[in-house]
Parts: structure tokens; sequence; C-alpha cells
């Protein structure tokens, strides 16, 4: 009985150990695909960032805003990634997927 709880308790351990690899592997993926991508830079304006890559797919509406503290944000959505505005100008933009196998969470869908 006792053979049998280590065992258990070896196993356990093993896959638990594996788990945050993976995770970690997924991260530096994501961060090498997103250096090696071709994204707004930050601080350009919106009207830079639509001369540059088009219209987005989708324009979301502005969230916060309610003071100097809470400057509004908005998102656009382009097909492979998203671009994240403070006032008028870009804060940052993210890759939607860094690959079709990248397990992630799905799309907003409105």
């Amino acid at each position: 009985m006792k053979i049998i709880a280590l065992l258990f308790a070896v196993t356990a351990g093993v896959a638990f150990q594996a788990a945050p690899a993976f995770a970690d592997t997924l991260l530096i993926q994501r961060v090498q695909a997103e250096q090696g991508a071709h994204l707004p830079k930050r601080g350009s304006s919106m009207s830079q960032v639509e001369a540059q890559f088009g219209a987005p797919q989708q324009k979301f509406a502005a969230v916060g805003g309610g003071s100097p503290k809470t400057p509004p944000i908005t998102r656009w959505q382009y097909g492979q990634f998203s671009v994240y505005f403070e006032n008028t100008h870009v804060v940052d933009a993210v890759l939607t997927k860094s690959s079709a196998e990248e397990i992630g969470p799905a799309p907003v869908k409105n």
C-alpha cells in the first residue's frame, strides 16, 4: 500500500512539473512572434495607423474616460492583431494568435 501511495505521489509530482514548462513555451513563442511582426508603433496616432494598415475590421467603443486618471481606451481589431489606443495614440498592439495551432482565449464575439 505504501508503494502505491509513493508511486502516485511521484507520478503526480512529475505531471505538475510538466505543466508550467508548456505555458512558458507558449509565452516565449508569443513574444518571439510579436517581435518579428509588423505592428503599429507605440505613440502613433489613429490616423497614422489607419494610413499604414488600412481600415480595421472592427472598431470597439472607448471604455473609461471618466477622469484624467482613467483616460478612454479604444480597441481596433485587424485580422491578425489588435491595437489599443489611449485617447488617440497607440499604447499597445498585440497579435490575436501567433499561429493557428496556438491554444489560448477565443476572440471576443459581439
